[in-house]
């Protein structure tokens, strides 16, 4: 069966090694976009480093950002649903943390914009200014990802021990090559936003092919009803997906959809 919907993440996956939306991947969305096939970017990334990918997901498109913490309605420009982390549960997450990983600093995602704790580094690409301050003065009530870092740990074994210490009062995930675990609402992932969106078009699992790269992207691609891992994915992601697409400077999902949609490029 032609898949209905496609859900597709963005670094390593859609997007090439410099970031960007290459002109062939270009063609096959806007092609998609104009047969009326919706494409639902599903990235870890916040809302403030889409701005200059919107124009990619067709002008009526959704995105699901922040691991699936956040519907965005791309025309409107604007969030239309957000599943936050709690203050209480984000004060005691970050308490459980320091106790077992010390030397942990925090971050957190909300709706428009980021905070972080003082020692927390920022990233290359985030150019936009943060509030900084004590834990429980930047946590708000719109806190759709929690961010931990360990600047010293091997990334393995701070990933491990920060899941440990949180147990199931969170989601775990990480995206990263560095000590960075990423930290979701109980039971919010990509896949578990993606099945709300699915089901407001009237489609389930059997309708969708996604792609990814990252371990935060398991959950995605096993809930989907075909599912491509790409041929720069991480291991995991490799032996859970049902097939291997190109690498992502390769133009892979553009490769697979234009097969799976018999298009013209």
């Amino acid at each position: 069966m032609t898949p209905r919907l496609v859900a597709t993440d963005l670094d390593g996956t859609l997007l090439d090694s410099e970031g960007q939306v290459s002109a062939r991947t270009r063609a096959v969305l806007d092609e998609l976009d104009a047969t009326g096939v919706p494409v639902v970017f599903t990235t870890g990334r916040p809302i403030r480093w889409m701005e200059g990918l919107w124009d990619a997901v067709g002008g009526h498109g959704l995105a699901i950002c922040s691991n699936g913490g956040i519907v965005y309605d791309v025309a409107a420009r604007q969030v239309r649903d957000h599943w936050p982390v709690t203050r209480e549960v984000g004060l005691a997450l970050a308490e459980a943390v320091r106790a077992a990983v010390p030397g942990t600093t925090f971050a957190i995602e909300h709706i428009s914009g980021w905070a972080s704790e003082v020692d927390f580094p920022t990233h290359p690409d985030d150019r936009e200014e943060r509030t900084q301050g004590a834990w429980e003065d930047i946590f708000r009530d719109d806190v759709v990802k929690v961010l931990a870092v360990h600047r010293d740990l091997d990334p393995e074994v701070f990933w491990s021990r920060v899941a440990e210490a949180v147990g199931d009062s969170v989601v775990t995930t990480w995206s990263s090559s560095f000590a960075l675990v990423e930290i979701s609402a109980a039971g919010v992932t990509k896949a578990t936003t993606l099945a709300r969106v699915a089901a407001e078009m009237g489609l389930g699992p059997e309708h969708v092919v996604a792609f990814g790269d990252m371990p935060n992207d398991l959950p995605m691609l096993e809930w989907a009803g075909t599912s491509y891992a790409m041929a720069n994915a991480h291991e995991t992601v490799q032996e859970l997906a049902d097939h291997l697409a190109p690498t992502n400077d390769d133009d892979g999902v553009a490769t697979v959809l234009t097969e799976l949609f018999d298009l013209s490029r």
